[in-house]
């Protein structure tokens, strides 16, 4: 049975805690790396290599609480993957503008 760790509802998704949350290069890092919409294992190893397992866990835990991702356990692993849709819903083309500018740098 899989588990989901707590997030905002869409309606309560407030842009200035988007736009902190992404304004971090580790940050958007993970965004490229979320951008196809799957679940990715939260791990180090899964995620992104470059990061220590606590760093990781502060970005995902910074990301989830401003409603940019979604975490999932299934049994002892956490997934994460984007809130595209939600956030579509709530900013309409922002978050595209964003994946397309990030890009760019990376």
């Amino acid at each position: 049975m899989a588990r989901y760790l707590v997030e905002p509802d869409v309606k309560d998704i407030r842009f200035d805690d988007v736009l902190r949350a992404i304004s971090d290069d580790a940050r958007m890092r993970i965004l490229v790396t979320l951008q196809d919409g799957e679940y990715h294992p939260c791990g180090p190893e899964g995620l992104l290599a470059a990061f220590h397992k606590s760093t990781l866990s502060h970005h995902k835990k910074i990301l989830r609480e401003a409603g940019v991702t979604r975490t999932q356990l299934v049994g002892r692993n956490y997934l994460v993957r984007l809130r595209q849709e939600d956030l579509d819903s709530r900013f309409p083309g922002f978050l595209d503008a964003v994946l397309d500018g990030l890009h760019r740098i990376f």
